[in-house]
């Protein structure tokens, strides 16, 4: 897998080095994880290569996100493929704080769903996202990604049921 560039990120293969203490805190992070099902676990290094290991000899593919700037690591990005039915869901992390609200959320999804799309085996990308994941919810709209179905009061934060979202983005959109 090469480097994939976007006009403010490189995404790059996740490797075990890039577990790190840094790395481990954001998973960690109760404010960080508040609309992701990682918050009812405890992230070590022992698990965080437990997850990492998952994505060997399969089509599945796990990235960091890196600033073009500083090639510093500030978030994850994942596309668990579907090959046979040409389908890529993907999944997004910005676990740098200090990187939230520039727009590297937005490049980074921008580049990989592009990427994805541009693959002769890939016909549609998705994603899902709870209701009340405001910033989710614009990047998925920035990024041109169209409603594609809701699950109702499918979870719960902080003891209140939201809906489920999910969209999608087809190749030649």
């Amino acid at each position: 897998m090469t480097t994939i560039s976007g006009h403010k990120v490189t995404l790059q293969k996740f490797t075990a080095a890039d577990i790190n203490d840094t790395y481990i805190g954001w998973l960690n992070d109760p404010v960080t994880m508040r609309f992701s099902n990682q918050r009812f676990l405890r992230h070590d290094q022992q698990s965080s290569q437990r997850y990492l290991d998952s994505f060997e000899h399969n089509s599945n593919a796990f990235y960091a996100v890196r600033s073009g700037a500083s090639g510093r690591m500030i978030g994850t990005m994942t596309a668990y493929t579907s090959l046979a039915h040409g389908t890529a869901d993907i999944g997004i992390l910005i676990g740098d704080r200090s990187a939230w609200g520039q727009g590297f959320g937005l490049d980074a999804w921008s580049t990989l769903a592009n990427h994805l799309l541009n693959q002769p085996h890939i016909r549609k990308i998705t994603a899902g996202t709870l209701e009340c994941n405001g910033p989710m919810l614009r990047l998925l709209a920035k990024s041109g990604m169209a409603p594609d179905g809701q699950r109702k009061q499918q979870e719960l934060v902080e003891g209140v049921p939201y809906d489920m979202l999910y969209f999608a983005k087809f190749s030649g959109a």
